[in-house]
C-alpha cells in the first residue's frame, strides 16, 4: 500500500480509505471486523464513516460497530486514521428538534461527544463537516473547533460536498481568524462518470491544500462491470446505476467503457479506482465494500498502473469538464 500526505498536513495516508456506510445496514458487526482487520493488513490506515450511518432508526450504529472493534485491542485505534462526520438530524427521522443537526456550536459540541462514546475513543483524528450549514457562520464552526482541538478531541477539520466557493471562505476566514489551519480535506462526489468536481473543487482543494478524497468512486456501481453482471444474472442495476441506465445515451457510454476495458484485460472496478488515483488533488478514494472479497478488488486496483493507451480511451469515453475556468469561459 502507498501512503500519501493528507493534503497540507503532516498526516500520512493510505491511498485508499475504508468507508463504512455498509457497517450495519448490509454488513453485520462480525462481518464488518473482519474488513476492517482485513484493510489494516492490507495497510490502509483510514477509516471513514458519520455519525448518521445506520440510517433511520439505528443511526449511530456503524460507529458503535467501529467502537467495538477498537475495543478488541492489539493496537487497533493507534494504527486507525479515524474520520467521522456531523451535520445530520440524530434524532427520529422527521425534523430536527432546534438544534439537533447541522453545524451551530451547540451540536458540533453535543455531536462530537456522542461520537466519541459510540466510537469508544478519546479523539477523532479527522472531523468532517457533512454538508454546508447555509444558516451558521464559520466563524462560529471555527470557534467550536477550536475549542475540540484544544481540548485533544479532535485533531483536524475537513469538508464534505463543498463547492469550492465554500473551500475558499472557509479557509479565508480561519486564516484570518489566526491559529486555525481551517479544511485539511474535502470529500466529494468524483468518478469517471461524474467529473463536475474538476471545474471547481478540485482546484479549490489544490490551491488551499485540501487533500480530495472522492466518495462513490464506482458511481453507485454504474463503474463496476453492470452490464456485464446484468447478462450473468449476477446482480441487477439498482439506485444511481439503474437510473443512470434508463438513458440510452448513458448505456451505450457505459458498454463501450465496459468493452474498452474487456479489451485490455482489466476488471472494471479495478480501473474505475485506479483512474482516481491518477488524477491530480486526489489523496484516495473511499471504497465501501460490503464483502471481503470486494475489498481485496480495491486493494488490488491500487496496484494497478493504466497505460497510457487505456487512460486515453477512458478520457473519449468520459471526457471530463477541461481545465478551470476556461471550461465554463468558453
Amino acid at each position: 500500500m502507498e501512503y500519501t500526505q493528507l493534503g497540507r498536513t503532516g498526516l500520512k495516508v493510505s491511498r485508499l480509505v475504508l468507508g463504512t456506510m455498509n457497517f450495519g445496514p448490509q454488513t453485520d458487526e462480525a462481518d464488518s471486523h473482519a474488513i476492517m482487520d482485513a484493510a489494516l493488513d492490507a495497510g490502509i490506515n483510514v477509516v471513514d464513516t458519520a455519525n448518521v450511518y445506520g440510517w433511520g432508526e439505528n443511526k449511530g450504529r456503524t460507529e458503535s460497530i467501529i467502537g467495538n472493534w477498537f475495543a478488541k485491542g492489539e493496537g487497533r485505534r493507534d494504527k486507525v486514521v479515524l474520520a467521522t462526520k456531523v451535520y445530520g438530524n440524530m434524532g427520529a427521522d422527521g425534523p430536527a428538534w432546534p438544534n439537533h443537526d447541522k453545524l451551530s456550536a451547540l451540536n458540533i459540541r453535543r455531536a462530537v461527544d456522542a461520537s466519541l462514546k459510540r466510537l469508544q475513543t478519546d479523539h477523532i483524528d479527522v472531523y468532517q463537516f457533512h454538508h454546508v450549514d447555509r444558516d451558521t457562520p464559520f466563524e462560529e464552526i471555527w470557534q467550536a473547533i477550536d475549542v475540540l482541538v484544544q481540548q485533544g478531541k479532535i485533531l483536524y477539520a475537513g469538508s464534505s460536498n463543498f463547492p469550492g466557493y465554500k473551500i475558499a471562505q472557509a479557509n479565508e476566514i480561519a486564516a484570518r481568524r489566526g491559529g486555525t489551519i481551517g479544511l485539511v480535506s474535502e470529500q466529494c462526489l468524483y468518478n469517471l462518470a461524474e467529473r463536475r468536481a474538476e471545474m471547481e473543487v478540485v482546484p479549490a482543494a489544490q490551491e488551499y491544500g485540501l487533500g480530495v478524497i472522492p466518495w462513490s468512486p464506482l458511481h453507485g456501481g454504474l463503474l463496476g462491470g453492470v452490464l456485464k453482471k446484468e447478462v450473468e444474472g449476477k446482480r441487477r442495476a439498482s439506485g444511481r446505476a439503474a437510473d443512470a441506465l434508463n438513458d440510452p445515451a448513458v448505456r451505450a457510454q457505459v458498454q463501450a467503457y465496459e468493452d474498452l476495458l474487456d479489451k485490455h484485460g482489466v476488471e472494471p472496478g479495478e480501473a474505475a479506482l485506479a483512474w482516481l488515483l491518477t488524477r491530480p488533488g486526489v489523496t484516495g478514494p473511499i471504497v465501501g465494500p460490503r464483502t471481503a472479497e470486494q475489498l481485496a478488488s480495491a486493494v488490488r486496483a491500487s496496484e494497478l498502473e493504466l497505460s497510457e493507451e487505456l487512460l486515453t480511451g477512458l478520457d473519449e469515453i468520459f471526457p471530463g469538464p477541461g481545465p478551470s475556468p476556461e471550461a465554463f469561459a468558453w
